[in-house]
């Protein structure tokens, strides 16, 4: 799963600042007095936001259903010289070997889990491991964003040697994003091309607290994305804060 946007993921998310938004992942963390000293970073991808919590002296586990992503993740950890423990494993399937007294879940990751019953499922995996009083916070795109933003667009990125064609279309009724990539990434005077295709839905509020509340988890905040204030109607990412009941 997602081989080959395991290769180009860090070039599609190079404007993606990481420390600002550890910084304000964290920052929530302390609003509510609930530093983790062990975090659960689910779907955590090539490891960008559990480096980030490593530096600050925070024990992380970082879980990601790709083995190739983990791999980016376990070298740019060892360059830094931080201590990650990565595990493989679907959000669904969750299985740590202890709890965790924090988690999160950033970049829309939740959003690429189509099924709704999947969807509960992750969330009260990580409830399972949570302990009690401690916080989930995630992040959601939205339904704005999947219409307005997303849509129906297509959008190119050109980066060094790496051309990508960004393809979506949008399917209102199920609040699905179809996501296609094609890469071109340039070897000698022609270019190598290959594609991943993946789904996102954007769920409700509603949706989120229905399964927030059967995984014994209380919905304590919403705020508009990078903010310390409620979404606004055309805000594209909200951050949920969640704590284990």
């Amino acid at each position: 799963m997602y081989n080959t946007f395991a290769k180009y993921y860090d070039v599609l998310m190079a404007d993606v600042d990481y420390k600002a938004r550890v910084d304000y992942f964290y920052g929530i963390f302390c609003r509510f007095s609930k530093k983790p000293t062990l975090l659960l970073d689910l779907a955590c991808g090539t490891g960008g936001i559990s480096n980030e919590f490593a530096s600050r002296g925070i024990s992380v586990i970082g879980v990601d259903i790709s083995e190739e992503m983990l791999s980016f993740a376990q070298e740019k950890s060892r360059a830094a010289g931080l201590d990650v423990m990565y595990l493989c494993q679907g959000a669904a399937e969750l299985d740590l070997y202890g709890t965790v007294d924090g988690a999160v879940c950033c970049l829309d990751s939740l959003n690429h889990i189509t099924d709704y019953k999947e969807f509960c499922r992750a969330i009260a995996k990580v409830s399972l491991f949570l302990e009690k009083d401690s916080l989930f916070i995630f992040d959601m795109n939205t339904t704005y964003k999947h219409k307005k933003v997303l849509g129906d667009n297509t959008f190119v990125i050109e980066e060094g040697d790496l051309y990508c064609v960004w393809q979506n279309a949008y399917y209102a009724d199920e609040r699905l994003t179809e996501i296609t990539l094609d890469f071109f990434e340039r070897s000698g005077d022609s270019y190598i091309r290959s594609t991943e295709n993946f789904f996102e839905r954007a769920y409700t509020d509603r949706e989120v607290i229905a399964a927030l509340k059967a995984a014994g988890l209380e919905l304590i905040a919403v705020y508009g994305d990078m903010k310390y204030a409620p979404p606004q109607r055309n805000e594209e990412r909200k951050i949920f804060v969640a704590k284990k009941l």
